[in-house]
């Protein structure tokens, strides 16, 4: 018994043992798996990526190879075209007719490949790629404009039902064409992802005379679509043409974004479109301005990732060139001189500190509303506004450093001569106001200090006049008594 007994044990620990086994073989393999490459020895292909020298690096920055100067100018004038046409598609409030126009393209792509091979070509002519694309890609467009002029569904709806089908049509074609017996589909995918690598001097000549066109066009046409994009409206009241100028708008879109397939491809061409337009909006307010800053920054965009891509073979080009469109972009939103997120910062930090400061002279002048000579104490102050002691010390310490007030012992504060000239016109503007808000908006005077404090900081000369002409204020230089006070 006893043997038989320990014989049993033995199979049931060699039996509990084989699951540990099999989980120590797994994570071996797994360890090799995942440590050979990281080694670096044994691998089947080299993956390793070498930085470029400086003689590299030179060679790329003056063009001297004949197929790095065809790739950056071609990418450079694309950029160009699509930043200058994409301002005025980023403001006619269509950006994403792009994308859904870069889509519908596929399908034209496979039925001219079907048709060329059909007819005994080879398929591949690239004439014929673009033609076909641009047919389709201009029947997308139609489509969209058809189902929000003739149905209830919103511009949204027509972009995703164009996009989706057109684009499934253009996959189910390269189907086909896997299965025909006259060519090969191979190469086709290219113009999903680009191929800026292998791009002719043909290719790189195309895109160049597509960008003089829509140049020339955005600066003969400059103050049509700028009507077009601004107040559509007040256009076709004035009889202009407006469906006119945005089919010849989305014509000059659809060459773009053609021309773009073999650099970017289908995909990433709407990035082309979108991203120059809305960084250069960072920097200007005037149109004019923002068109010249958007082909720059597309310019630039083709020219940089064009080059980072030469040096660095293994980077797809059309990737890059997107990737750096997002890092001027980047540069564009946090250093913009007209709507950079600092620029905004700093003026919303300088107005705050305009109220702030404008809201203690109006408290001082408040508290010695018979005189501007007497002394204000600390305590009656912060128990004017909600104000805690380190903001209170820290408003008296700006309004003394700019010659507002006078800082006295014991905590005391007396206001200087311009200063009261200051806070004598702002208690005045907030009381006007609040008049003509309880005059002519029926605003509760208990309700009304705080509309008021929401716009006396930017009144300007012209309104108070205006509010003293509709309030018919005598005496215009004296300051009117708080309604909150009258009937007391």
């Amino acid at each position: 018994m006893s043997g038989r007994q320990s014989g049993d044990q033995g199979a049931e620990r060699r039996r509990d043992r084989g699951p540990c086994k099999r989980a120590a073989g797994l994570a071996v393999l797994l360890l090799l798996a995942i440590g050979t490459p990281l080694m670096g020895a044994g691998s089947i292909t080299d993956n390793s990526m070498e930085l470029p020298g400086s003689r590299e690096i030179w060679q790329v920055m003056t063009l001297r190879d004949y197929n790095t100067r065809v790739v950056v100018l071609g990418t450079a004038s694309l950029g160009l075209a699509a930043g200058m046409i994409g301002t005025f598609m980023l403001l006619r409030k269509r950006a994403l007719l792009g994308d859904a126009l870069s889509h519908a393209t596929l399908p034209g792509i496979a039925i001219a490949f079907i048709l060329m091979a059909s007819h005994g070509g080879d398929g591949k002519h690239l004439g014929g790629l673009l033609l076909g694309a641009a047919a389709t890609g201009l029947l997308g467009v139609g489509c969209i404009l058809l189902i929000r002029r003739f149905t209830r569904l919103k511009e949204d709806a027509a972009l995703g039902i164009v996009l989706s089908v057109f684009f499934g049509l253009g996959v189910a074609l390269l189907g086909v064409i896997q299965k025909m017996g006259t060519g090969s589909a191979a190469g086709l995918e290219s113009f999903i992802y680009g191929k800026t690598a292998s791009m002719l001097a043909s290719d790189a000549r195309i895109i160049g005379v597509t960008a003089l066109v829509v140049a020339v066009a955005c600066a003969l046409l400059f103050k049509e679509f700028t009507l077009l994009c601004f107040d559509p409206a007040y256009a076709r009241t004035g009889g202009w043409p407006v469906v006119l100028l945005d089919l010849t708008l989305m014509t000059f879109v659809t060459a773009v974004t053609v021309i773009g397939l073999q650099a970017v491809g289908l995909i990433l061409i709407i990035a082309m479109l979108i991203i120059p337009p809305a960084a250069a909006r960072f920097w200007t307010e005037r149109l004019l301005w923002m068109l010249v800053l958007s082909a720059l920054i597309g310019a630039l965009s083709g020219m940089i990732g064009a080059a980072a891509s030469a040096l660095v073979p293994r980077m797809p080009a059309g990737a890059i060139i997107v990737v750096t469109a997002s890092l001027l972009f980047t540069v564009s939103l946090l250093f913009g001189t007209s709507r950079g997120a600092l620029r905004r910062w700093s003026q919303r930090r300088e107005l705050n500190r305009k109220i702030e400061r404008q809201n203690l002279l109006r408290a001082v002048y408040e508290l010695t509303e018979d005189g501007l000579r007497g002394d204000v104490s600390t305590a009656s102050l912060m128990g004017k506004r909600a104000w805690t002691p380190r903001e209170l010390a820290r408003l008296m310490r700006l309004a003394v450093r700019e010659g507002s007030a006078v800082d006295l012992p014991g905590g005391m504060l007396r206001l200087t001569e311009d200063g009261a000239d200051e806070a004598r016109r702002l208690v005045r503007n907030h009381r006007l106001w609040e008049m003509y808000l309880i005059t002519h908006a029926d605003v509760a005077a208990s309700h009304v200090d705080r509309d008021a404090d929401a716009i006396e900081h930017v009144l300007g000369r012209e309104m108070v006049s205006k509010l003293e002409r509709a309030l018919e204020e005598k005496q215009q230089s004296a300051v009117p008594r708080s309604p909150h006070t009258i009937g007391e």
